[in-house]
């Protein structure tokens, strides 16, 4: 008799705590009582896979491994592409094909987009041909687009049914679908040319055409449509789906809404990585060549723009010399000039990810920021001429107060304005935005500090 819980998702829950306090316990527990696993992931392949993503990749691993092929496909689809590929490093073989076998076509094309390229062939070759085409086919298009966003797993019927008759059709169809949130609607050639909502089908009678229940030429996009588009037309019109089409109007796939949340989050985390010269595809668990590779240049970059602000200081040497209290106040003003202007490249750049900011609307922007780093400023500045008084006098107050009353404005209008100097260039926003910001600041603060005390000193 199999074992069943009585409240499975409270259980999963406590087992996932427990897993990030002790993982080596929850694995002993969980390979202790079999039955239990079986059953949590029998009755929620969500929380399963929560639980294995606390657990180390071995251990993962033969807990997957002891799943029936019903069991472990969908806790494997729950599982984050990138820990999912980590498992799949765990397993012989045999499994690794048991289990791609056992998973969607897109899922499945997520993971093998991870593994090396010979483990990739190894695996296809073992898939039925059907299945390891599909799959091929869907690793052609890029992990940021519409392509590689889809699931060819969609609802489709020819247009000539009527309502009760698609709806029969779907009830056959339900086991292999997931997402029946739509209906496509296809011609004879499978070329889109309308959608209905589960809903308004149900509600429809029975001997309604399909062509007359369904809203004509739907929304649709392109395998090569990038994924921001998808996220803004998703969120535009509000769907829970978006259709993919073929360069001839034919119907290849659709972009579930869960993937169009997955997208936006990836974009805002792609975004802040660029932003400080990380790479765009790194993650915390991207192998350690691989982000060297990615983070090496922008490093490199950051040391030779780092030499301006070098030359900047040596030419003030001797000043530097003759008042050594210089040394100690200038990284304040250059340190308030950084953060002000991060502030500002923050609000620009989420502006622009969510297509929020209208090239109309530039300069007003700029005119916006630069006007709040003022106001900043002023207040900012009294702060810093007190420090400058206290530790040199009243001409450092001076010097203080001025330097960071510039610092605070230049910043606030160089945080904003260098995303959007890239988006006009045809370059990301986000494009090491954090590194060429922090040059300004560092050379504004550092420059203008000593070029004050020049005139006053």
């Amino acid at each position: 008799m199999r074992f069943r819980l009585r409240h499975p998702r409270a259980f999963a829950q406590r087992l996932r705590q427990e897993a990030r306090r002790s993982p080596r316990d929850v694995e002993n527990y969980l390979d202790a009582n079999a039955a239990q696993w079986e059953a949590l992931a029998e009755a929620d392949p969500h929380d399963a896979a929560d639980i294995l993503e606390e657990l180390g990749p071995d251990a993962a691993s033969d807990l997957l491994e002891t799943l029936a092929g019903d069991q472990a496909g969908p806790v494997l689809e729950e599982m984050r592409t990138e820990l999912a590929a980590e498992v799949f490093d765990e397993l012989d073989t045999a499994d690794r094909s048991r289990l791609l076998a056992s998973v969607d076509t897109d899922t499945a094309a997520d993971i093998l987009g991870v593994l090396d390229d010979g483990d990739r062939q190894e695996l296809l070759s073992l898939l039925p041909r059907s299945s390891a085409d599909e799959i091929r086919r869907l690793l052609l298009y890029a992990p940021d687009s519409a392509g590689g966003l889809m699931t060819t797993d969609v609802a489709s019927l020819p247009a000539g049914m009527t309502t009760g008759e698609a709806i029969e059709r779907l009830r056959q169809m339900h086991q292999e679908l997931d997402d029946l949130s739509y209906v496509y609607v296809v011609d004879d050639g499978g070329i889109l040319v309308g959608v209905v909502s589960f809903r308004d089908l149900v509600f429809a009678r029975p001997g309604t055409g399909l062509d007359e229940a369904m809203i004509p030429d739907p929304m649709a996009v392109t395998p090569e449509t990038d994924r921001e588009a998808v996220a803004e037309l998703t969120q535009r019109y509000n769907l829970f789906g978006l259709p993919v089409i073929d360069h001839e109007g034919r119907l290849i796939g659709m972009v579930p809404n869960e993937a169009v949340i997955e997208a936006i989050r990836r974009e805002a985390s792609e975004d802040f990585a660029i932003a400080v010269g990380a790479g765009v595809e790194e993650t915390v668990f991207s192998p350690v060549h691989r982000s060297v590779r990615m983070r090496l240049p922008w490093l490199a970059v950051n040391m030779v723009l780092a030499l301006v602000v070098v030359v900047v200081i040596d030419s003030q040497t001797s000043l530097i010399e003759q008042f050594g209290t210089l040394a100690a106040l200038m990284p304040v003003v250059a340190q308030l000039g950084g953060n002000s202007g991060a502030q500002s490249l923050a609000v620009v750049i989420r502006a622009l990810a969510s297509d929020q900011l209208p090239s109309s609307r530039v300069w007003s922007i700029l005119a916006r920021q630069a006007a709040v780093g003022a106001l900043n400023g002023i207040p900012m500045a009294l702060l810093a001429g007190v420090v400058g008084a206290v530790f040199g006098g009243a001409d450092f107050a001076v010097i203080m107060a001025v330097a960071t009353m510039a610092n605070l404005t230049l910043a606030s209008f160089a945080g904003a304005g260098i995303p959007l100097a890239l988006r006009a260039l045809g370059q990301d926003p986000a494009l090491a935005s954090n590194i060429f910001l922090t040059l300004l600041t560092d050379t504004v603060g550092f420059g203008g500090f000593l070029l004050v005390a020049s005139m006053l000193l």
